[in-house]
Order: C-alpha cells, then structure tokens, then sequence
C-alpha cells in the first residue's frame, strides 16, 4: 500500500494507488509546524464523507493529522471501501494484509493478519491504516527531524516502503537518516522526484500532496 512545515504549505508502506483527476489550487494555507503529523488542530471543519466519524477517531488514536488521512484516501481509492488493486490492497487505504495489515496487527498487539472483510469494512481499514502510518513514523523513519520532510518521507514510505526510500540515500539507515537530514523539505522532494527508483513514487507524492493542499485550503 503499504503514506507531515515552515513556510507556506503546498500540499504529509506498500499499497495500489487509484489515479486522481488534476485539481486548481486557488490559495495556500499557512501551517504550523509542530501540527503536521499530528491531530489536525488547525483546520475547524471538514469534507463531509460518509467516513469522517472513523478517521477522527484513528487520527485521534494514532496521533496522525486527519486531512492527511483523507487525503490518502482520495488519491487510493477515491473513497471507494471495495476497491481492489491487481496487487491485492483493499479498501479505502488499499491496504495488503500480508504486509502493512500484518504490521497493524502487530503494532495492535494482535496476531496474524486482517482478512479481505476486514479491510472492505471502512472503519478497520482506516483504523489499520492510520496505525500504519504511525509504525512508519515511529519505527522505519524515526530521527527524521524536519515536520515538512518527515510528511514527505511518510507518504512516499506509504506507498513503496520505508527500505527502498532509504536506499536511494545509503543502505545503512542511520546514515540515511543523517543524509535526509542535511537536506532541506524542497531538497529532499526534488531527491524523491529524480532518485526514487519506482515510477510511481514521486507522482503518488504528488498527488497525496495536492489532495492534501486542496483540503487544507477547502476547510
């Protein structure tokens, strides 16, 4: 599936990702720092989705900023819970059991891994999701030190993996970690744009971060 700023804000794992149309961006929005990443406390209203109950309480629990959660959704399944990939992600946050649904469960001190019904219903496919998200961020890319890089790093992670983002600075990864952080936010979107070795990876950055801009500037 298998996803987080000083300045303005222009929108922060292994899954399918569903195409999204191109959208106009008419303002940006200013962002605090220490609020990226975090349970939106900036933002005082929200789209109106059939899931907004679930994903408050996700972002909630894990501690994950609920416009980046929505705007995950949107770029993977457009919203759609029955959604299945070639590659087998389901659901909302097209998620593959046998890689970040088994993480979740484990992070969620359960065993094994969810089933196909599982990630078809919104509210534990958003659950397993959001705790994905947090696994990202509190393990696989931890030390990151940027808010506005670690979102950048968290979304293109989501979508291909932490390992292989990492790889393309350096194999050991506490010295990947120190390379990512000598770059700044903009350095190190340019890096993801030109070096990540999947295709898809800087064009899903891209959208998760327009989806994310537009809803910040809607709301």
């Amino acid at each position: 599936m298998k996803k987080i700023i000083g300045g303005t804000f222009v929108l922060l794992l292994l899954a399918g990702c569903s195409s999204e149309p191109d959208r106009p961006i008419a303002k940006q929005r200013m962002l605090d720092n220490r609020n990226l990443g975090t349970t939106s406390t900036q933002i005082t209203s929200f789209p109106r989705t059939p899931f907004d109950e679930f994903i408050r309480d996700s972002a909630s629990r894990y501690r994950v900023d609920e416009n980046l959660i929505r705007a995950i959704i949107e770029v993977e399944s457009n919203f759609r819970p029955d959604v299945v990939s070639k590659s087998n992600a389901i659901g909302l946050m097209q998620i593959k059991a046998s890689t970040a649904g088994r993480d979740a469960y484990r992070y969620q001190g359960k065993s094994g891994e969810p089933s196909s019904s599982d990630l078809k219903d919104p509210q534990k496919n958003i659950d397993i999701g959001t705790a994905y998200i947090r696994i990202l961020r509190e393990q696989h890319l931890a030390g990151i030190n940027h808010p506005q890089t670690l979102y950048y790093a968290t979304v293109v992670a989501y979508v291909n993996g932490a390992g292989a983002l990492l790889r393309t600075f350096d194999n050991d990864k506490g010295r990947a970690i120190t390379m990512i952080n000598n770059l700044s936010p903009e350095e190190f979107y340019q890096h993801v744009q030109t070096k990540h070795p999947a295709p898809q990876a800087p064009r899903y950055l891209w959208k998760v971060k327009n989806a994310y801009n537009a809803l910040a500037v809607s709301y």
